[in-house]
């Protein structure tokens, strides 16, 4: 990827086109959909998805849709197979703490495992013995235990005479649920650790107890350019053909090899067109239980608002790494650029499907749907009956404060925003204490919160400032007091240069020697105009905090009051906890052809001789020409049906026999309408087959040792002494 990305295109500029594109293919036509289809709109069996807790497993239902016995045993071994790594999902793939996980997922410990002379993303790796295997930040969780808590903590809150008194008593509750499972599960050895997970948005509590492993190390990891195939113009796409995977290891306390009680065996059989898989992972959170004006909200204010931030420092972050690509390599920008241009795609199709007269259509006839028990139960009516005019008032609320949400959004963020800014805030605070008479020790925590935040390269400084600046501009407007504090007739390119110039706080070594010769900092430009946004800056943080706590209180009504209704038939949206899905193997129709149910290394190496070398479907030296004993009709990526979500990257996919099938990393484009609705008619997620990761450790990285290991189960401590026996 660095041969793509350092050649001077603007790689940006295309991203913008390609979601504007974006929403053009997906959103359809008034043609398309016209008002008498809209009127006549049902509601899907499955349209708030099949994202299943394993509090409440979906074992009937399996039962009768597949004809799979899958008993309490069943979930056991599956739920203790799977792990969190980091803001992925994972797996045990041997009876050593083996791991499998996208290599996305790790692509920063990949980056960090690098020694002197290395570029492990570029050059790939594979430790060829146990010794060599690298350690990494990463830790994983897994979970050990579950307890619906619901009635413990409504038991206890509903006696609340007021919302702090409500607020305070649940505080309290879930902090002794915490207390008490953790000693329940202290026999177990390991690090533990509760989290009390509200679902259906707080209408109903689990608590999870996990088991946290601390020391995981680097196995393998495939090439970037292999692993991200196709880059961000495939990204989001299908067909695909990337190789994403990484492999790791998780170590006990002992500084052994970690042996777990239950692991997935990779499957060298695979799977066919119409045959189910289970997806295990954890699903981030989704807006499917959200109500029509909480959508329309997003809709026209918060995912506009954040399309235009991804945007605009992507193009920061191009830029920079253009001029100074050395400099943006040692930093890992692509891996920021990868992060937000994801972020751009996933929200640009979530902006698509918002603006789907069909799809809002089904969401409102849901609504109506509830809103119709609701009324029909006498008790249920006086309770929640106001609820979703209560929560459409609120989201007017929050409309009136859009040109702040705008201007001032991921305003200290330390990594997409300006960090002269950010002190700018942080020395107002400092030096406002030392005028009210503050304690010393006060005075000097906020001067050390000044010193702390460290620096960008210059040029990227610069154009946070600036894209800052075009923000007020933009969401403010030009004639408001800040904009034109912040540009003083200026355009904000050359407002942000003669900021920096002028200012004591564009580096944290100018800030520290202000700091230590005591030069008051009050006329300091960057203090002046942080004084000039900083009062609306808090109203608005001030009136959104207050309007996000009372949103949260009637979600969590509405989310008891759904629950009388439905129970456990709609599940929750994500949560970033642990959850299974269903779905079947299937090709779908799209731009006018088929998209087939896999792909093979076929298309791989047809994409790379169509576009080739030094695009976004090159192939790594060693790739380049086919590696003797590499099959290349062996599937390499495929699709089913499953229920996936951001968060779900590397998650197994097994067959009902619970054989590691898949590991699955992207959804298709249309599949991007699932933070809101599940639509298996052309939704994909899609998965590297595991037949694909063991011919390329077999056949192009020559990694005998973890290939015994994935057959056999077998530990091999060195390359040589799996070569004595294959």
């Amino acid at each position: 990827m660095a041969r793509v990305l350092g050649r001077g295109r603007r790689w940006t500029s295309r991203l913008v086109l390609a979601a504007t594109l974006l929403i053009t293919l997906i959103l359809p036509s008034q043609a398309q959909v016209g008002q008498s289809d809209l009127d006549n709109v049902g509601v899907g069996q499955f349209d708030f998805g099949k994202m299943w807790t394993f509090e409440h497993p979906p074992a009937q239902y399996f039962s009768e849709t597949y004809g799979l016995d899958a008993d309490e045993e069943w979930f056991e071994r599956i739920r203790l197979s799977v792990l969190r790594v980091g803001g992925c999902s994972a797996s045990f793939v041997s009876p050593n703490g083996l791991v499998a996980t996208n290599h996305h997922c790790v692509r920063g410990d990949v980056a960090q495992a690098s020694r002197a002379g290395e570029s492990l993303l570029d050059e790939g790796f594979y430790a060829l013995t146990l010794a060599d295997e690298r350690p990494t930040a990463e830790y994983a969780d897994q979970l050990i235990a579950m307890e619906d808590v619901s009635d413990e903590v409504f038991g206890a809150t509903d006696r609340a005479a007021t919302d702090e008194e409500r607020e305070r008593i649940r505080g309290e509750t879930l902090e002794g649920i915490e207390a008490r499972l953790l000693e329940r599960y202290a026999g177990a050895g390991d690090s533990i650790w509760v989290r009390l997970v509200p679902l259906y948005h707080g209408g109903r509590y689990s608590a999870y107890v996990f088991r946290r492993f601390t020391d995981v190390r680097l196995v393998v990891a495939a090439e970037l350019q292999l692993a991200g195939f196709g880059g961000d113009a495939d990204n989001f796409t299908y067909p695909r053909h990337a190789l994403d995977f990484a492999l790791l290891r998780v170590y006990g306390r002992d500084g052994a090899p970690y042996r777990p009680q239950h692991n997935l065996r990779m499957s060298d059989e695979g799977v066919e067109q119409g045959d189910v898989v289970f997806v295990v992972g954890n699903p981030g959170s989704t807006n499917r239980l959200r109500t029509i004006a909480q959508l329309e909200y997003q809709r026209d204010v918060e995912v506009p608002v954040r399309i235009g931030f991804y945007t605009s420092r992507l193009e920061a972050l191009e830029a920079f790494r253009q001029a100074e690509l050395e400099q943006a390599e040692a930093m890992n920008i692509r891996i920021q650029m990868f992060s937000l241009s994801n972020s751009l795609k996933a929200r640009t199709g979530q902006l698509a499907a918002l603006r789907d007269p069909a799809i809002m259509a089904r969401k409102s006839a849901a609504e109506l749907q509830l809103q119709a028990a609701i009324g029909e139960n006498a008790g249920l009516r006086e309770q929640y009956g106001t609820l979703f005019d209560r929560l459409a008032a609120i989201q007017l609320d929050k409309a009136s404060l859009a040109a702040s949400y705008g201007a001032f959004y991921a305003l200290r963020n330390p990594t997409y925003s300006s960090m002269t800014l950010s002190r700018a805030v942080a020395a107002l605070a400092y030096l406002e204490a030392i005028a009210s008479g503050a304690t010393a020790e006060s005075i000097e925590e906020l001067k050390g919160q000044v010193l702390r935040l460290s620096d960008h390269p210059p040029q990227l400084e610069r154009s946070y400032v600036a894209v800052r600046f075009a923000d007020f501009q933009r969401y403010l407007g030009p004639r408001h007091a800040i904009t034109r504090a912040a540009l003083r007739g200026r355009a904000p390119s050359d407002a942000a240069a003669a900021l920096l110039e002028s200012s004591v706080l564009s580096s944290a070594e100018r800030t520290r020697e202000a700091l230590e010769i005591d030069a008051s900092l009050m006329e300091d430009p960057a203090v002046r105009l942080a004084a000039a946004f900083l009062p609306l800056y808090q109203e608005y943080r001030q009136a959104s905090g207050r309007l996000s706590r009372e949103e949260s209180r009637l979600e969590s009504d509405l989310g008891r009051a759904r629950f009388e209704v439905y129970g456990w038939s709609i599940p929750p949206d994500g949560t970033s906890s642990p959850r299974i899905t269903d779905g079947v193997v299937k090709g779908y129709e799209y731009n006018g052809t088929m998209a087939p149910p896999y792909t093979t290394f076929y298309g791989m190496y047809d994409l790379f001789s169509s576009h080739g070398p030094g695009t976004e479907w090159d192939l790594p030296e060693r790739w380049r020409s086919p590696p003797e004993g590499l099959d290349l009709a062996t599937p390499l990526n495929f699709i089913s049906t499953a229920d996936t979500y951001g968060g779900n990257s590397g998650s197994p996919a097994v067959t009902p026999e619970l054989e590691l099938v898949g590991l699955n990393f992207d959804r298709n484009i249309e599949g991007l309408s699932r933070d809101f609705i599940y639509l298996p008619e052309q939704g994909r997620n899609i998965m590297v087959d595991v037949r694909a990761i063991l011919a390329a450790l077999d056949a192009v990285y020559d990694a005998d040792r973890i290939v015994l290991e994935l057959e056999t189960g077998q530990l091999y401590e060195t390359e040589a002494a799996a070569d004595a026996v294959r």
